[in-house]
């Protein structure tokens, strides 16, 4: 799917970004170009001194996607774009809202806008659990971005391009995660801290998220948001899986904009939804009879209209020795923590 194309992946330093193009390096080594378009220059340093990283047809360049003329020159050529920049931290979000608004609004329209003009053939936008039924300003941001790039395929014309979007939550062991914070912080003495008691998340490690974005590459239509199926786990099973201690954690209640549970798919976009084997599609800008259609040539399933996609109402939960391995795969990966 990436013979011959040329690639760019904005935020291509952040840790999906980084792994990214690492995987690219290693298993698509026929692809035309691929650019890391980021306004680190430090982190595009780094990368292209490490021998993970190396490959003739790699480019980097410094931008910000604030910045539409910096979009266009970098898109020229173009055939795909992964589009993983953002800002993310929930707490930073309800104390910069702004900035939060420029680069993940206002950023994703100039991404939409750049796209349209340079003939890309393919936009894959990266969200997040906390978009679906948002209570923060982080998710609201990234609501707006989903709408501004599943609604842009509604002005492409007749031009060969189509715009998704990929749902899903937290990558385990990436940067800022849980599992890295937890090891940080953990000693026998000192109790780690938990939120709350009942407290849930979808896991999906980066391999996965990888592969979601490339199968979304290879068969997206445009138009949809793609939701894989995950386990779900504990996070007070994940302590115990660290420490080798029950309760070995100290409640210190739910921060401003924390869900309990993390909700991949809302009930109000369950009409819209289409259950495949090993993941869901939503199709928000289609009516019943469309969706229907669709159902009938992808030959997959409508759900119902009550269900929801939660990682507190998930039927496939991670058992205890599940964790323990992940986390001990986590340590062995000797990741920069």
């Amino acid at each position: 799917m990436f013979k011959n194309k040329s690639i760019l992946v904005t935020g291509g330093t952040g840790s999906f970004g980084k792994a990214f193009v690492e995987n690219m390096v290693k298993r698509h080594k026929g692809f035309k170009r691929l650019i890391v378009f980021s306004r680190d220059e430090l982190k595009q340093f780094e990368m292209s001194k490490s021998k993970l990283y190396q490959h003739p047809n790699l480019r980097y360049f410094l931008g910000d996607i604030r910045d539409k003329d910096r979009l266009k020159r970098a898109l020229e050529d173009i055939d795909i774009v992964i589009h993983a920049a953002a800002l993310k931290q929930v707490p930073a979000a309800e104390y910069n809202p702004f900035e939060f608004i420029k680069t993940n609004i206002i950023g994703a329209q100039n991404l939409v806008e750049a796209a349209i003009d340079t003939g890309v053939k393919k936009v894959i936008a990266l969200s997040t659990d906390k978009a679906s039924s948002p209570i923060n300003l982080y998710g609201a941001t990234k609501l707006c971005s989903d709408k501004l790039f599943l609604s842009a395929n509604n002005i492409i014309g007749k031009r060969d391009l189509s715009f998704l979007v990929v749902r899903y939550g937290n990558v385990m062991g990436s940067r800022g995660s849980v599992i890295p914070f937890f090891l940080n912080n953990f000693t026998n003495k000192k109790k780690l801290p938990l939120t709350h008691s009942d407290m849930t998340r979808f896991n999906i490690e980066m391999e996965d998220a990888i592969k979601l974005v490339e199968n979304s590459v290879k068969d997206g239509i445009g138009g949809e948001i793609i939701v894989p199926k995950l386990k779900s786990f504990r996070i007070k099973d994940l302590i115990e899986s660290i420490t080798g201690k029950k309760k070995h954690y100290e409640i210190v209640g739910i921060r401003p904009g924390e869900k309990i549970h993390e909700e991949l798919i809302s009930q109000a976009e369950a009409k819209n939804t289409l259950e495949f084997k090993d993941h869901y599609r939503i199709y928000p800008n289609l009516d019943q009879k469309q969706i229907m259609l669709l159902k009938k040539k992808m030959k997959c399933k409508t759900i119902d209209t009550n269900f929801s996609y939660t990682s507190g109402t998930n039927h496939n939960f991670m058992k205890l020795n599940e964790l323990k391995k992940l986390v001990l795969d986590f340590r062995n990966k000797k990741i920069d923590i």
